[in-house]
């Protein structure tokens, strides 16, 4: 028949629709939902109704953003291209979208399902079927859109035979409307994912293959703290942990070991009693299949289980069946912090449901090649994990588990004699138990190499390269310029030390507001007053000592260091951008050995559980560090003006002899002369010789972290204490030492930890506030470089930002003494505050904020345990922002 004999939409029957019920069309919450239906059929209508408008991506929009013109057919092509790219972008980023087009013809609907599968989400299919009179009587009534008579029917031919085979198309959920009743009666219910289980934060215990191993999974378990159940034969039918915690297994339960029934009752009971959860194993998909009745190669183990299984109840194994058919591939847990699946995930596939994705759950991803063995070579994918999530997971057996780019393997061969283990989380404490035998001979032995046992590539330039954007706890993002990076990336690249001991990089500091007090820049009545605003009540005035910031990381031991940061040594030291400070290899040796003595005298290792320490200090002298700036730009200026001034004193008082009146200006030159002086004895004061260890003094000011503990968010009193202690155990150390060399026994040696004077300030206090002043002219008088003002709870946030991101109040203030900015400002400053007094400190305020809350977001990575590269990435942004042009002087 050809279309010309077609009945028109006019003279069809339109179909007598009785009131229906409320039809509910379940639709996957992370999905592709597609639109089917002829023009006028009421797919805008229908996907204004049940969808955000910014998840509906029409053909039409896309018509017009190409053409100007919603209706213009001859841009179709273009539109298309369009929306399947608008498509594409939102799928990647795991949102549900749907598409809004007649998607009558199979061939366009094929390009969206490839779509869908290319970012392993569901493609699912609403169908309008409304009578084509209907249709048609409704573009009748759009004025700005009219369609020759032969298009509906034409479109509606088509839908007629699609309707059968669209779930062969691939679309895994159809749902068909039949009538405008059924289209205005239906509504959309939105259904999580299967995996999605983020609701469930934990605690958790995640446990590794366990390949039928019994009575290995019962010690276990009571070692983490279950309490088993059991039936009447005495079987462990469940077990419950008093604290809530809930068991996660990885699969590969059955297989190889001396009692698959044994555990698959355990575990299936947990699961049952919402103790436990389950993902599948390839052992568990494989024994599925041959219950199933499906021809599978017996091998690997299967034997076993069968033959086990044969001995129990038909009912049981239909349970069996029943459990292992309803197994899903991977979880989401801890709202997406935490994946578990069996053979591991790489980020793209998290959350994602597609059968790519399931087989990478279940097998991994292999090379294509073969070992020696004759067993797959699988790709490494954790070694290049960068993903937030931490990925728990077994399948290939390792020796021992550890963390690599956040993720762990935890299959550590239990059933080939190895152990059983298990992840509390979030603890990331492992426990372990071992096998009681052999209970299979491994084709392949556990090699130290295994996926799993090496350590992931601490830094890698895709992972600071470019523009970044870097999340933080207490801050949100912080953006880092492309070009910054870039002068970042070079510093770290030929001349910091080895990056993986790079942990933190102190933030800048801010000056404290400009002082209008006479004959001061800085004044510390202003930052008590500042810190009296931001409602801080209590601030600890530090001792800033005249020297050079330093990063100091002291190992216990060298095993300690290199388990967490893959470097065996005594430790580092390290300056403000990430090079280390001292080039005699071995005078940083003995720096570090003090201190490590001294935190050993004084118990911290033992106190913190610690093997190294992170503290933040001043090492001095500034000649240490600085001998070079010293003798080009100060001491060359003290000897310029020493050698000009005396001439320019001696040729006016001749010319005052003569009587000319020269009183002014000589005054002027005497006071530059003067100027010229104390410029000299300023910064000589920073300058002193050594030898070795002999005049090296290191004033550590705050411990930053130990193991699993981010220290630098402790009050500033107990950070105080504990440099109290190490410097009391140096002098001890020093003490012990000169007594031996009275005897003749050794040499004598002065203390090498240095006391960081303070005083604690009640801002609201008039009289508290007074005695910090007089505190600080008396340090500053007697050659001080001055004091840090700081909040003595260390991390404060006001209510309201009231301007500040985050509402973070700034961590600490310098307010330096008149003497000191001579060194920094000019001989003859004192003579220019008006204009001085004009510097503007917003920047170095934002920019002093942003790099403390990268500095502390580096160390809440490090003490989480997270891999070296996310600790790497905040501590390289704030190098990044150390190339933002910035008033060198503030």
């Amino acid at each position: 028949m050809t279309d010309e004999a077609l009945p028109t939409p006019e003279t069809l029957p339109a179909p007598e629709e009785q009131p229906v019920a409320t039809r509910r069309l379940p639709v996957t919450d992370v999905s592709l939902v597609v639109l089917i239906g002829t023009s006028g059929s009421g797919k805008s209508t229908f996907a204004r109704r049940h969808f955000l408008p910014t998840q509906v991506v029409s053909s039409d929009f896309c018509r017009g953003l190409v053409a100007d013109d919603e209706n213009d057919q001859s841009a179709s092509a273009e539109a298309f291209d369009v929306l399947h790219y608008i498509v594409g972008k939102r799928l990647a980023a795991g949102r549900l979208t749907v598409v809004d087009a007649t998607n009558v013809q199979p061939e366009s609907r094929r390009q969206l399902v490839k779509i869908a599968r290319d970012h392993d989400v569901l493609p699912i299919a609403i169908v309008l079927d409304v009578p084509p009179g209907v249709c048609a009587e409704r573009n009748r009534s759009r004025p700005d859109r009219q369609l020759p008579a032969h298009v509906i029917p034409r479109q509606n031919r088509e839908l007629r035979r699609s309707l059968r085979g669209l779930e062969c198309e691939g679309f895994r959920k159809v749902h068909i409307l039949r009538g405008e009743a059924e289209v205005a009666a239906a509504e959309i219910e939105l259904e999580k994912r299967y995996n999605d289980l983020r609701h469930l934060t934990g605690p958790f215990d995640i446990i590794g293959d366990v390949h039928g191993c019994r009575a290995e999974l019962e010690t276990l378990l009571t070692r983490l703290g279950y309490t088993l159940t059991r039936d009447d034969a005495g079987r462990p039918v469940g077990a419950v942990h008093p604290g809530g915690r809930t068991a996660v297994f990885v699969g590969d339960l059955v297989d190889r070991g001396p009692d698959t029934p044994g555990v698959l009752r355990l575990v299936m009971g947990m699961v049952a009693a919402g103790h436990a959860l389950c993902v599948p194993g390839n052992h568990e998909n494989k024994l599925g299949r041959s219950m199933d009745g499906k021809k599978v190669t017996v091998s690997h183990g299967l034997q076993e289980s069968l033959d086990q299984l044969a001995g129990e109840s038909e009912e049981f194994r239909a349970e069996v069946r029943a459990f292992m058919r309803g197994l899903v591939s991977h979880y989401l847990l801890d709202g997406g912090a935490l994946v578990v699946c069996h053979a591991g995930l790489p980020e793209r596939y998290h959350g994602r449901a597609s059968g790519r994705v399931r087989s990478h759950a279940l097998y991994g991803e292999t090379t294509g090649e073969t070992d020696e063995y004759g067993l797959p070579v699988r790709y490494p994918w954790a070694e290049e994990y960068r993903g937030r999530a931490l990925v728990v997971y077994g399948h290939t057996p390792v020796p021992t588990a550890s963390f690599v780019n956040n993720t762990i393997c935890l299959d550590t061969g239990c059933v080939f004699g190895g152990s059983l283990t298990a992840l509390r989380y979030p603890e990331r404490e492992l426990v372990s138990v071992e096998a009681e035998r052999e209970w299979y001979a491994p084709v392949r032995p556990m090699i130290s190499d295994a996926p799993g046992a090496r350590e992931g590539r601490p830094l890698d330039l895709a992972d600071v390269a470019g523009r970044r954007i870097v999340e933080t706890r207490l801050h949100g993002r912080v953006a880092v310029r492309e070009e910054n990076a870039a002068a970042a990336l070079e510093v770290m690249s030929r001349f910091a030390l080895d990056p993986r001991l790079l942990a933190y990089l102190p933030p800048t500091m801010a000056p404290t507001a400009t002082s209008r007090r006479d004959g001061y820049l800085e004044h510390p009545e202003e930052a008590f007053a500042g810190y009296r605003a931001d409602g801080v009540r209590h601030v600890v005035c530090e001792e800033k000592h005249m020297g050079s910031r330093a990063v100091v990381l002291v190992a216990r031991d060298g095993a300690a260091l290199e388990k967490r940061f893959g470097v065996a040594g005594p430790g580092a030291i390290w300056t403000r951008t990430g090079r280390a400070f001292l080039a005699d290899d071995g005078l940083t040796a003995a720096v570090l050995g003090r201190v490590r003595e001294a935190a050993e005298r004084a118990g911290l290792f033992e106190e913190l559980g610690t093997g190294w320490l992170l503290l933040d200090a001043e090492l001095m002298p500034w000649s240490l560090k600085a001998v070079e700036l010293l003798r080009r730009q100060y001491a060359a200026v003290g000897a310029a003006a020493g050698a000009a001034l005396p001439e320019v004193l001696s040729a006016l008082e001749r010319a005052a002899g003569r009587g000319l009146d020269l009183a002014e200006l000589t005054a002027r030159q005497r006071q530059r002369a003067a100027d010229a002086q104390a410029f000299t004895e300023a910064y000589r004061r920073y300058c002193w010789p050594t030898e070795g260890l002999s005049g090296i003094r290191l004033a550590p000011f705050q411990l930053l972290a130990a193991e699993g503990a981010n220290l630098a968010v402790r009050p500033h009193d107990e950070h105080l204490a504990w440099i109290d202690r190490l410097v009391a155990a140096d002098e001890a150390v020093h003490e012990a030492v000169h007594e031996a060399a009275n005897d003749g026994t050794g040499d004598p040696q002065a203390p090498v930890l240095h006391r960081t004077g303070r005083l604690v300030v009640d801002t609201t206090d008039e009289a508290s506030v007074a005695a910090a002043i007089v505190w600080w002219e008396e340090l500053t008088a007697a050659g001080g470089e001055g004091m840090v003002v700081k909040p003595l709870a260390s991390l404060v946030r006001t209510e309201r930002g009231e301007g500040r991101p985050g509402g973070l109040v700034q961590p600490g203030v310098k307010v330096r003494g008149r003497e000191y900015l001579r060194i920094i400002y000019g001989p003859d400053y004192t003579e220019h505050l008006d204009e001085l007094r004009g510097r503007t400190l917003g920047h170095k305020r934002s920019l002093a904020l942003r790099e403390y809350a990268l500095g502390l977001e580096a160390l809440d990575r490090l003490a989480a345990g997270e891999p070296l590269w996310r600790v790497h990435e905040p501590v390289f942004a704030v190098l990044a922002l150390e190339s933002e042009p910035v008033d060198p002087r503030l």
